[in-house]
């Protein structure tokens, strides 16, 4: 019974994070810092579970995963959130503005309506990006570095080369006109969804929940050690897709890594995409070296 209730706890959580955007004042809805409040509600939420109900004693959080982990969260509300408005955002709104783009319909859709569509949208966007990360080189350096980390908890979402974290981030919604509170709720729907997937909790969510949306179970498992077996369960928080496109599969992974479960610095997960070009130029160098020795 225990273990039942601990896995209602991502449903009650998504379902709580629903009602509060439905129903908060507007003049909490306008508030600017709202949205960063509530991520950092959801993440406080999500370490607490951490502590009480515990996964797998080798992921839990220590201090220098801690303190590695908030720089990211920083880097990702700062740093990359305002390189996707300048470089994505804002281009894409000014060429909708350009060409005369309007879809105020959508705005008049019920709002769970409006909240699940921008969801999906975005997820399927994110699914064939991470698709892509994963089964083309170049794109796949900058992703590696996720996959680097040794365990599994409430903030590695977050963790990433820069990169990946700006080629995640994009997606199409700045093209539709939706209501700006279903867009905030839909942030925190994935938020919520993508933090349990990542999070060290010791919760199996019913069907209902986890037929549709990713678990550490899923994820956990796209996170095994070697490179073959993290080409499934792609979609970062709707499994959904992956179940219609067949790139899903069954399982938990508990060993989580690559390179032989190789923990990277932040400077080294920085740098990683560049490595090959890197050790090319040193290659070139050495071999330049040695013939004017000769």
């Amino acid at each position: 019974m225990k273990q039942r209730l601990i896995g209602l706890i991502p449903p009650a959580t998504l379902l709580a994070v629903i009602l509060f955007w439905a129903y908060a004042p507007k003049s909490v809805i306008d508030y600017p810092w709202t949205l960063t409040i509530m991520a950092t509600a959801i993440s406080a939420w999500l370490l607490l579970l951490e502590w009480l109900f515990e996964r797998h004693a080798d992921w839990r959080m220590n201090w220098r995963e801690f303190f590695t982990d908030t720089f990211y969260v920083v880097l990702s509300s700062t740093v990359i959130s305002r390189a996707t408005d300048f470089f994505a955002d804002a281009p894409m709104k000014a060429a909708k503005a350009s060409a005369g783009l309007s879809t105020p319909w959508l705005e008049h859709l019920p709002f769970l309506a409006q909240v699940g569509l921008i969801f999906f949208l975005f997820e399927f966007g994110q699914y064939w990006m991470h698709r892509a990360m994963h089964n083309w080189t170049p794109l796949w350096l900058t992703h590696a570095p996720h996959h680097h980390i040794t365990q599994l908890n409430a903030l590695k979402g977050y963790v990433g080369n820069p990169l990946e974290l700006f080629l995640i981030s994009l997606g199409v919604i700045t093209l539709l006109d939706f209501s700006p509170v279903a867009i905030l709720c839909a942030a925190s729907v994935g938020n919520v969804v993508a933090g349990f997937a990542h999070a060290n909790v010791k919760s199996d969510p019913p069907w209902f929940y986890s037929f549709f949306f990713t678990t550490i179970r899923h994820h956990s498992l796209h996170h095994s050690v070697g490179y073959e077996e993290t080409r499934c369960n792609y979609a970062n928080s709707m499994i959904l897709i992956d179940r219609v496109l067949g790139t899903y599969r069954e399982g938990e992974g508990i060993l989580v890594g690559q390179d032989e479960r190789r923990r990277l610095t932040i400077r080294e997960q920085f740098m990683f995409p560049f490595v090959p070009v890197i050790d090319a130029i040193k290659q070139r160098r050495a071999g330049n070296e040695e013939a004017v020795q000769r």
